[in-house]
């Protein structure tokens, strides 16, 4: 029975990848960006890294709207009450 229940939580998590696909992909975009701009903080080229650490924040503010406007366009509601 618990392989059962293992197999259909798998099943929902890989419904939840195809309904949202592009967090992710704005998830790692965020994560690069970050990246890039601590190396350029640490290079000592602390203008590259200010507009980089500026870019992160409108990549991760687009992928946290993308998140929220695609779990309410299927119903998954965070703030209505149950």
């Amino acid at each position: 029975m618990g392989a059962v229940e293992r197999s259909v939580e798998e099943f929902l998590e890989e419904k939840k990848r195809v309904r949202n696909p592009l967090v992710p992909v704005g998830a790692l975009i965020t994560a690069g960006v970050l990246t890039a701009g601590l190396i350029s903080f640490r290079q000592g080229n602390s203008h590259l890294g200010q507009m980089l650490m500026r870019a992160r924040v409108v990549v991760q503010g687009a992928t946290v709207a993308l998140m929220v406007g695609t779990a309410y366009y299927y119903g998954d509601n965070p703030w209505k009450s149950s």
